[in-house]
C-alpha cells in the first residue's frame, strides 16, 4: 500500500533533467504535487504529463510546484520535456530511490501479464512536509483538477 495522508513526505534529492540536483527541502513552505509515472513518452504519461503543462497557471496560482517522478535518465527527461514543452521538473531516479522511498514501485498487470513495475501514484505534500493526499486512480486526461481538488481548491478560482 501506499504512504498514507498524515505521514511526513520522506526527503528526496535526484537530478532533473538539466542535471540540476532538485530536494524536497528546495519547498519548504510551499505545496507540492509529486507524481511518479512510469516511462517517458508513452501514451498514458504523455497526457498527464500535458495536462500538468497545460494546467500550470492554476496550479502555481494556487502555489503548487509540480514535480515528476520516473526511472528514466536525465537524458531521457530531457528529450520528453522539450518535445512537450513540459514546464517543470522531472526527477531521474534510476536507482529507484525515491521509487522505493514512496513505495510506488510493485506488482502491475497488463494484457494478462504481471510484472514488476512503477505505479501512477500522485503524493500531495502540504507547506509543512506532510502528506495530505495520495491520488492512486490517476485521471491522466483530468490530472490537474485532481490535484486541485486533493488541495481542497476549486480550478475555477
Amino acid at each position: 500500500m501506499y504512504l498514507q495522508p498524515g505521514n511526513p513526505a520522506p526527503p528526496f534529492s535526484a537530478k532533473d533533467q538539466s542535471g540540476k540536483t532538485v530536494s524536497l527541502s528546495d519547498f519548504k513552505g510551499r505545496k507540492v504535487a509529486l507524481y511518479f509515472y512510469p516511462k517517458d513518452d508513452t501514451p498514458g504519461c504523455t497526457t498527464q504529463a500535458c495536462n500538468l503543462r497545460d494546467n500550470i497557471k492554476s496550479l502555481t496560482r494556487h502555489g503548487i510546484h509540480v514535480v515528476g517522478v520516473s526511472a528514466d535518465s536525465e537524458n531521457s527527461h530531457k528529450k520528453f520535456k522539450q518535445k512537450y514543452r513540459l514546464n517543470f521538473p522531472l526527477l531521474a531516479d534510476e536507482d529507484h530511490v525515491i521509487i522505493n522511498d514512496y513505495e510506488v514501485w510493485g506488482e502491475k498487470q497488463l494484457f494478462g501479464r504481471l510484472y514488476d513495475g512503477i505505479h501512477r501514484v500522485t503524493y500531495l505534500i502540504d507547506e509543512d512536509g506532510m502528506i495530505c493526499d495520495v491520488i492512486a486512480k490517476v485521471d491522466t486526461k483530468a490530472h490537474a483538477a485532481q490535484v486541485l481538488s486533493g488541495f481542497g481548491l476549486d480550478s475555477a478560482k
